[in-house]
């Protein structure tokens, strides 16, 4: 056993990437030669190598079918690379008359955008231009696509350096090692190797003394972690940690030691000062915590120039852990069922029993279980690690092992997973059955923390063991829109027993999964016997393109619809497409129908389908979407930056659950979701103050999108395999990502806030920090903001907004249930509490919600009208005066009127910076109407559809909505007849109205003729603004004739 593990795999082939871009053809090219024409040719460069297309003489719309080959440097690196593709127009193949080669266009694409060869399609991009005065226009269709080739390894050189020349490396040469070698900044320790035993026995049974062995005899460098400059990806030097403190010139090495999670706190630039924000919602908003004392005094300490250098892991508080990795065993006594245990002064963990297979030997077992233990290194000082190991049915002892605690390594990332090794096992000196130990374990104990890479994996002490409780990381199914046109269909078996001149209702129904839409009733062509239907029905289908679209053609003329006819299509066997180009249709025949006659043949339907690439497929609401890139990994633009999550821990969290006795407890667990990404911590249980401290990272594509992270109760790991328990919504918020400010770490407590049948009710407070990381240039950043939200197919084909509600609940159950069959499970409860799934249904408090929102947007119109009605009455006679002088500066000089007013929407918005958010900001009660909802409108909000309530609430309710409906419909009226008043100027239903408007307006015509229009401007600025002394109470004349139009409300029955 021991020669087998020590055996190498063999390395693995080297192999060579390469990328394929096919130059396919292009369409629409413009005429550059001078004669209606171009002769186009293609320069592409890729990672330093240029390669050339042919030239195709007088062609706009050239077809090449050439494939370009480039090789990889660093296919690491290959995603950050740039292709670059220019289209020129040939000199030399025009008239001559050109002194260089005219440019045509041109694409950029990045790395992350190729495609795995056999998935590649063709994509037309459309040319862009070099600078702003370039005319382009056309667009180009590339196929591109990579693989990696294996290369046969070189034979090696005939003349080798001679053996004695060749110097073996340092690191083998066997030294004595007196004991365990610290080196802790600069200053080195000895650890004497000295024989401990552990007088207490194994687990307190009173084995005797074991002996203690101390951890292998490596060298742990206790450092400051690395550190990574946003701006500038550059490495400190290497040599910096390794030399003492003396011999490093300039280079101060700061000592560190991690703070227990209850007391560390965040990372902030000045320090330990805390502003108290003005929180207009009281405890249901957010607010900012504390930041780390120690990284806020180096940052004021660098002073207000100096560049930030940010930890990859320091949004989170680092939490300490023991891990113990048991591997497995070899030369054990005879045994039925071992399991080994571990024990430390506050933890005592078992691993699964080792169930053996029909004539396997049982002197072997394998486990191969990870264990993560809390750490604390203050109480730690002094205690042992014992790992034993029993057989289950008889708990006979079959040996053990102990570790100084004070002796285990510390592993930091990067490092690599630490090497298990093979312990002897040892028994007690009193150990009556000490005939009974032999044999050896293979084991790994190091010291480490939450960012380790077996922590995920691992059972922690702080969690039970059940899968419900790790934390994971999940992606989401790659989602598609399918497109189906229906044609027509010929030589159908229509039963011929109708009546007479009645047409038959033929319909073709179409299913996917649980997804089913009917076509509306096709048109009888009585020539050809054919039916003619010309729609387009979507579905949303799933990456794994298992499913088969069923189409059923049914007669509906009766009551009882009859079977015409039906087939099944593979969805694998569908095109797929990433933009309009045509797809060419087919006729498929049409089997099983009731009216065949027995025959096999009951027609033939025509169809054209595909699958759309060229959309994205929404799965959430439009207004808080995380992510807008199409389905087409072909599509997607260069992310534009990194959003960093640190999930603190909760504070205040209400007991969701009692225990026998009436204790509460909460189990709770985060879950939050950006783009394709969704992520979950464990779960902490029995714990109000759960702190989690995990950080997850995603990539930016669109800054414009929301972060949401929602926390719930586990009822899950409680539930056996055949229960299915929902867990229990905490709270939720959502973060723009737009609001956050570029490599600024924001750590703020959000209140969790859950609105009931009984109101609104606070569950408590979540603590997170997020950074929203973004290296790119300003102008990459910048021109996110002029590109479309949706990706292009979205405005060439759009969707109706019925039609695509209805996609988006597809799109969200199918999500739902492929998340739900993942390991550990995410309910089907919380996907759609995360997705919004249930934001269109009807309520009464959103709906006041969204009018009080439209009142604060026209806010600003009441305000500026009120102020000019002051200015007109001269309440302020100073501020009057000053609108007099400036109306007249911008009447003599008109050229100054749009400067002047930019100018003040630049000043106004300097004015309301000092009014910013300082954090993000959370959810709002005072613009969700959560503080004053009526009850019955909330009972009404969480009534199931169709409703479970009595005949006589329903009715209630439905004559408040009659009520309020009746109000909706008089306002509308009152809009409809103001603009019918206008129509009515002109439209001579008021004969005499007419007439004294058109000769008002002719009188108008030849006053503006003679007198200077600045002169009739002043004089009109000056009647509107007269003194109050001169003005008629009465409304004016022209308002009153206003109101004299009629309009066509005298003719509503």
């Amino acid at each position: 056993m021991t020669t087998s593990s020590q055996q190498h795999p063999p390395p693995p082939p080297k192999t060579v990437r390469k990328v394929i871009v096919e130059v396919v053809d292009a369409r629409d090219l413009l005429p550059k030669d001078g004669q209606g024409s171009s002769s186009p040719y293609i320069i592409a460069d890729f990672d330093g190598q240029k390669k050339r297309t042919s030239t195709k003489y007088r062609d706009l719309n050239p077809e090449w079918n050439e494939a370009l080959e480039f090789i990889v440097s660093d296919p690491e690196n290959m995603d950050v690379e740039e292709l670059e593709i220019e289209v020129f127009n040939d000199k030399k193949s025009g008239n001559g008359s050109g002194r260089k080669n005219h440019f045509l266009g041109r694409v950029k694409l990045y790395g992350s955008q190729f495609a795995k060869r056999g998935e590649e399609g063709l994509v037309y991009f459309p040319l862009e231009k070099k600078s702003v005065f370039s005319w382009i226009r056309g667009d180009i269709g590339l196929r591109i696509y990579y693989y990696d080739e294996i290369v046969e390894d070189q034979p090696p050189p005939e003349e080798q350096p001679p053996p004695q020349q060749q110097q073996p490396p340092q690191t083998e040469e066997p030294k004595p090692t007196p004991g365990l070698v610290i080196v802790e900044e600069g200053r080195v320790f000895e650890v004497p190797t000295a024989h401990m035993e552990f007088p207490h026995g194994i687990n307190g049974r009173g084995h005797g003394p074991v002996p203690c062995y101390p951890s292998p005899h490596v060298v742990v460098v206790e450092e400051s972690p690395p550190h990574v400059h946003v701006h500038e990806e550059q490495a400190p030097p290497a040599e910096a940690t390794a030399l003492p403190p003396h011999m490093v010139s300039g280079i101060p090495v700061p000592e560190v030691h991690f703070a227990m999670p209850e007391v560390r706190r965040m990372q902030s630039s000045r320090g330990e000062r805390v502003r108290v924000l003005k929180r207009p919602n009281g405890d249901f908003s957010p607010r900012e915590i504390g930041a780390n004392k120690n990284q806020g005094d180096k940052t004021d300490a660098a002073g207000d120039g100096a560049a930030e250098r940010i930890h990859p892991y320091d949004l989170v508080e680092p939490m300490q852990y023991l891990f113990v990795k048991i591997v497995k065993a070899r030369g054990l006594a005879p045994n039925e069922c071992p399991y080994v245990k571990i024990r430390t002064s506050n933890h005592f963990l078992k691993s699964k029993p080792t169930i053996y297979r029909p004539d396997e030997p049982t002197d072997s077992p394998e486990w191969r279980e990870v264990f993560a233990l809390g750490h604390n290194k203050q109480e730690s000082a002094n205690a042992t690690l014992e790992i034993s190991v029993w057989d289950s049915p008889t708990e006979n002892f079959l040996g053990g092992v102990c570790f100084d605690l004070s002796d285990v390594p510390v592993g930091e990332p990067p490092d690599s997973p630490l090497a298990p090794q093979w312990y002897r096992l040892e028994s007690g000196a009193f150990d009556q059955n000490s005939g009974r130990v032999s044999g050896d374990i293979q084991l790994a104990v190091w010291i480490g923390t939450q960012n380790d890479d077996a922590f995920p994996e691992a059972r922690s002490s702080d969690a039970p063991y059940v899968a419900h409780t790790r934390s994971k990381v999940y992606q989401s199914l790659k989602l598609w829109y399918l497109r189906l046109t229906v044609m027509e269909a010929q030589d159908l078996h229509i039963p011929p027993n109708l009546p007479p001149l009645t047409v038959p209702e033929i319909r073709v129904k179409a299913q996917l999964g649980f997804q089913s839409v009917r076509s509306r009733r096709g048109n009888m062509n009585n020539h050809s016997m054919s039916v003619h239907w010309n729609e387009d029905l979507i579905f949303v289908a799933g990456e794994a393109l298992e499913d088969s679209l069923i189409l059923i053609v049914e007669d509906r003329t009766n009551k009882d619809a009859i079977l015409l006819g039906h087939v099944m299509i593979p969805l694998i066997s569908i095109e797929q497409r990433m933009d309009e180009r045509h797809v060419a249709s087919k006729w498929l025949g049409l089997e099983g129908g009731a009216g065949g006659g027995g025959g096999s043949y009951c027609g033939r339907i025509h169809l054209r389908l595909c699958l759309e690439g060229g959309y994205h497929v929404l799965d959430e609401a439009a207004h808080v979407c995380s992510d807008f890139r199409p389905t087409a990994k072909q599509l997607w633009k260069p992310a534009i930056g990194i959003l960093e999550l640190g999930i603190l821990g909760a504070r205040g969290l209400l007991p969701m659950k009692f225990k026998d006795g009436g204790k509460g407890s909460t189990d709770a667990y985060c879950v939050a979701k950006y783009g394709k990404k969704w992520v979950r911590t464990r779960t902490v249980t029995d714990s109000c103050d759960p702190r989690w401290n995990e950080q997850y990272t995603w990539q930016v594509y669109d800054p414009c999108t929301v972060l949401t992270v929602g926390v719930f109760d586990n009822w899950r790991m409680f539930a056996d395999a055949s229960e299915d328990k929902p867990d229990s919504r905490i709270g939720k918020i959502r973060i723009r990502i737009s609001t956050l400010e570029s490599n600024k770490v924001y750590t703020s407590s959000y209140p969790l806030l859950v609105l009931t049948r009984m109101g609104l009710k606070k569950m408590g407070e979540i603590e997170l920090a997020v950074r929203f990381a973004c290296p790119s240039l300003l102008p990459d950043t910048c021109s996110a903001y002029g590109q479309p939200l949706l990706p292009r197919m979205h405005y060439l084909r759009p969707l109706g907004v019925a039609q695509q509600e209805a996609l988006r609940g597809a799109a969200t159950k199918m999500v739902a249930q492929w998340l739900a069959r993942s390991e550990p499970p995410l309910g089907q409860e919380v996907v759609r509490y995360m997705l919004d799934a249930d934001s269109h249904t009807w309520s009464m408090r959103k709906s006041k919600a969204n009018w009080f929102r439209i009142v604060a947007v026209l806010a600003w119109a009441v305000g500026l009208v009120k102020w000019f009605d002051d200015i007109r009455r001269w309440r302020n006679p100073v501020t009057t005066v000053l609108v007099h002088v400036l109306y007249l500066v911008l009447v003599w000089y008109p050229d100054l009127i749009v400067p002047t007013g930019f100018l003040y929407v630049v000043l106004i918005g300097v004015w309301y910076y000092r009014f910013r958010h300082k954090i993000p900001a959370g959810m709002d009660i005072r613009l969700s109407q959560a503080e004053t909802v009526d009850p019955d409108e909330l009972d009404e909000e969480f009534d199931t559809i169709p409703s479970s309530k009595p005949p006589e609430i329903i009715r209630a309710r439905y004559d408040r909505l009659r009520i309020l409906a009746g109000r909706v419909q008089t306002v509308l009226g009152d809009f409809a007849t103001q603009g019918e008043r206008v129509q009515a100027l002109v439209s001579w239903r008021d004969p005499r109205a007419t007439k004294l408007f058109i000769g008002v307006c002719l009188a108008i015509t030849l006053i503006l003729y003679v007198v200077p229009p600045k002169m009739v401007a002043v004089a009109l600025g000056f009647y509107y603004l007269r003194h109050p002394m001169f003005r008629d109470p009465m409304p004016p004349v022209s308002l009153n004739f206003f109101r004299r139009l009629p309009s066509l409300s005298d003719r509503l029955i």
